[in-house]
């Protein structure tokens, strides 16, 4: 009912940028939160930006001051702008979304996370 797809990551150098976008699509009524989170080989999962409908943010401590995680005015998109990237930056980034939908008997409001497939994450020293 409702898909995420995320773009823009990819191979970088040390103190490079990278911005992923995720758009949300489907029966959508309102998407309440969005947030980032990232993986790397052999650790947690960590919820690297968070921004509510309201506009308000937050950020892993370990990248404030270098990543900037925005909306769009539809709120169906997801920024998440990285500067001064570094190499334990490197990880599968994953857009995450708290999503009101209409149910499949076009009646009914229902309310879940989704999930995208997320996008690779590469900074080399």
């Amino acid at each position: 009912q409702v898909q995420l797809v995320e773009t823009g990551g990819g191979l970088v150098q040390a103190g490079g940028s990278l911005r992923l976008s995720c758009v949300a699509s489907g029966s959508i009524l309102k998407i309440h939160g969005m947030n980032w989170y990232r993986q790397a080989p052999g650790n947690q999962r960590d919820l690297v930006a968070s921004i509510t409908s309201d506009g308000d943010t937050n950020y892993l401590d370990s990248v404030k001051g270098r990543f900037t995680i925005a909306r769009d005015n539809g709120k169906t998109t997801v920024f998440l702008q990285m500067d001064s990237l570094k190499p334990e930056d490197t990880a599968r980034y994953c857009c995450n979304a708290d999503v009101s939908y209409l149910g499949t008997d076009h009646y009914s409001t229902m309310r879940r996370d989704y999930w995208g497939q997320g996008t690779q994450v590469t900074v080399s020293s």
